[in-house]
């Protein structure tokens, strides 16, 4: 080899791998500045209670995914709006919490109206087996932007008095911060799909709701069909994220069923953005993707 040709096969080397450090620097340059530019990130379960038998699949493949998504992103935890076992069955539990303790991020649950049927003591022996740190079926994740107020129903899916008072002194206490309430049904009416199902408490729907720094409820129960509702939507100054079922699907009607989780990523300068994932598919079903704004205080 003459030694012009050397010298061009070292400069195209050269040149080969700097191309590769500047492709290395660009990929680490794009991913600190999407950790430096988000404030959380959070996966969202929806219902399980599958019937007669007590099998996840679709509870399975979302944790799964979940884990696989908290590889590639900052993901900082995972919430539960409730109906995990059907009935509130010891069968229920013990076979959903064989899942729940594959979970790679800390998990925070309440209770639906499927734990409502058993105790509250039940639902606390294996909420503290999924996490640790669940002392009550309701409390608070205060973060120094905003925070997340979880409010397991006192009979069904409803409140009566005393929680709903709870709740509104959370968020009463917590303002002017946003506050993200995590409830297994929103009030009656948001979703008319199904209008009689959901929260009636009146001091909930005339207090709770029309606090000034309630941002957002997020709830499941429904078990609606994500491309046939409107399931993310604003009314007055509260936004209303519904969380699809794992596995069962009711409304419209139980001719379809596709697993979905969504993932809920709040940036520096407020904006929220809501994405749904169908475990079959790990890129975010764009159809479904829901953003509001906040007003963070720095």
């Amino acid at each position: 080899m003459s030694l012009n040709k050397s010298i061009d096969k070292i400069n195209f080397m050269k040149s080969k791998t700097i191309r590769i450090l500047l492709l290395f620097v660009i990929l680490f340059t794009v991913s600190c500045s999407e950790k430096n530019s988000t404030f959380l990130r959070v996966a969202i379960l929806g219902d399980a209670e599958p019937k007669p038998l007590a099998e996840f699949p679709g509870t399975a493949a979302a944790v799964e995914q979940v884990n696989r998504l908290a590889q590639e992103k900052n993901i900082d935890f995972v919430m539960g709006v409730g109906d995990i076992p059907h009935k509130g069955k010891v069968i229920q539990y013990e076979e959903s919490t064989k899942i729940l303790q594959k979970l790679t991020l800390p998990f925070y649950p309440i209770m639906g109206n499927e734990e409502r049927e058993s105790t509250v003591e039940r639902y606390l022996d294996y909420a503290q087996r999924w996490n640790s740190e669940i002392e009550s079926p309701r409390y608070v994740l205060d973060y120094d932007k905003l925070a997340f107020v979880f409010a397991s129903p006192d009979h069904g899916r409803d409140f009566n008095d005393s929680g709903a008072t709870w709740i509104l002194e959370q968020i009463q206490n917590l303002a002017p911060k946003p506050v993200f309430l995590v409830v297994h049904s929103a009030q009656a009416g948001v979703y008319p799909e199904n209008s009689e199902k959901g929260v009636h408490n009146s001091l909930f729907i005339e207090k709770v709701v029309p606090q000034p720094n309630l941002a957002a409820v997020i709830s499941g129960d429904l078990h609606m069909d994500m491309d046939r509702v409107d399931h993310s939507k604003k009314i007055d100054h509260v936004h209303y994220i519904h969380i699809p079922a794992l596995e069962r699907t009711k409304i419209p009607d139980k001719t379809k069923h596709t697993p979905m989780f969504r993932v809920m990523t709040i940036a520096q300068n407020g904006k929220v953005t809501v994405k749904t994932y169908s475990v079959e598919n790990p890129d975010p079903i764009e159809e479904h993707k829901y953003s509001f704004s906040l007003s963070l205080q720095e």
